[in-house]
C-alpha cells in the first residue's frame, strides 16, 4: 500500500459566529478548504467535518453508509459546535452537502440561523453523479496502488451499490425538497453556470419553492461543479461572507 495522506476534519476557533461547511458526496473536507481558510481570516469560527465513510482510500466505505448516517453525521456536527459553546450556527454545503443543509434548514434546528448550498440538486435534475463516482472510484483504487485485475473486479461491484446509493440520495434530497416552504431562515444558493454534473437549471425551482423566508441566489459562469475550487472562488467565498454578515447573530455589545 502507497503512504496517502487522507484529509482530516478542520476547525478554527476564532469570533463567536459559528459556520458549518459540509462537502460533496464523494469528497471530504478539502472540497471547502479554502471557503474555511478564507472565513477564518475573517474572524468565523469554522468546522469542517468529514461525513461517514468519506476521506478513505476505499471508495467502498462510501457505499457502507447512507443517508441516515450522514444526517446523523450532520446533526452530531452542529451539536459538536453547540458543546462548543456557539449558540449561532450558519451551515453550507456543497452538492450533496447542500441536500443536508436543507434538510437542517427545514428542520429548523435551535440556533441553526441562516446557510445555504453550492451546485446542489435539491430538487431531481438531469445529471452525471453515477459515472463520475465510478471514475472517481478508479482513481482512488490506483493512487492506493490496486492491481489492474483487483480494480477491474472491485469497480463491477461498486458500479452497482452506487446505483442503489444515489438512489436513497435522491429520494432523501425529494422528501428534503417538499419541505422548503417551512424554512424560516435566510437561505443562501449558488451554482455554477458551466456545473458539468448537474443540470444548473434546477436551481431555480429550490428559489420557487422558498416562499417563507428572503434567499440570495448567485451565478458563477465560469465554474464547474466543484464551485468552491472553480476560477469563481475568491468571489463566491465574498458573497458568502456578505450574506453571513446579514444574518441575526445577537451578539452581546462589549
Amino acid at each position: 500500500m502507497k503512504k496517502i495522506s487522507l484529509p482530516k476534519p478542520l476547525f478554527t476557533q476564532n469570533g463567536s459566529r459559528a459556520v458549518l461547511l459540509l462537502h460533496a458526496y464523494s469528497g471530504s473536507s478539502n472540497d471547502v478548504r479554502m471557503l474555511s481558510r478564507y472565513l477564518e481570516k475573517e474572524n468565523y469560527t469554522v468546522y469542517s467535518p468529514n461525513f461517514s465513510g468519506h476521506a478513505t482510500i476505499a471508495p467502498e466505505d462510501i457505499l457502507a453508509k447512507s443517508t441516515n448516517d450522514w444526517w446523523q453525521d450532520t446533526l452530531d456536527a452542529v451539536q459538536f459546535l453547540k458543546e462548543k459553546g456557539y449558540q449561532k450556527i450558519a451551515v453550507f454545503g456543497l452538492s450533496m452537502g447542500g441536500i443536508f443543509t436543507m434538510e437542517t434548514l427545514t428542520s429548523q434546528l435551535e440556533g441553526v440561523i441562516g446557510g445555504g448550498f453550492f451546485c446542489s440538486p435539491i430538487f431531481p435534475v438531469k445529471n452525471k453523479v453515477p459515472e463520475n463516482f465510478v471514475l472517481y472510484a478508479d482513481k482512488v483504487l490506483k493512487t492506493a496502488g490496486i492491481p489492474s485485475e483487483e480494480r477491474t473486479q472491485r469497480i463491477v461491484k461498486i458500479k452497482e451499490a452506487s446505483y442503489h446509493q444515489l438512489k436513497d440520495i435522491e429520494s432523501f434530497s425529494e422528501q428534503t425538497a417538499t419541505k422548503l416552504d417551512q424554512i424560516e431562515v435566510p437561505v443562501f444558493m449558488a451554482q455554477a453556470g458551466s456545473d458539468e454534473m448537474i443540470d444548473p437549471m434546477g436551481v431555480y425551482r429550490a428559489a420557487q419553492a422558498l416562499i417563507q423566508t428572503r434567499f440570495t441566489l448567485n451565478w458563477y459562469p465560469n465554474s464547474g461543479h466543484v464551485l468552491t475550487i472553480g476560477p469563481d472562488h475568491k468571489q463566491l467565498e465574498q458573497d458568502v461572507l456578505a450574506f453571513l454578515n446579514t444574518l441575526s447573530w445577537n451578539e452581546e455589545k462589549e
